[in-house]
């Protein structure tokens, strides 16, 4: 829910200016878990947490990297 809720905070630019990340999808994933939709399933959260937050994390590690250059 936190990711989600930052990545809806970032500026439209940014997100548009790093496409390669599924922005949409990770907001929209915030708003099923808070918003308890029948659609979450656990199974569906445990995939995404080991297959999906790995390579984000590593993303978001290049991003800080180059704004603090």
């Amino acid at each position: 829910m936190i990711i989600g809720e930052a990545a809806n905070m970032l500026t439209k630019e940014f997100r548009d200016e790093h496409p390669e990340v599924p922005w949409r999808n990770i907001i929209d994933m915030r708003n099923v878990l808070v918003h308890g939709y029948y659609i979450a399933s656990p199974l569906f959260i445990w995939e995404t947490y080991t297959k999906d937050l790995g390579p984000l994390l590593e993303q978001v590690k290049r991003y800080i990297a180059e704004l603090q250059k």
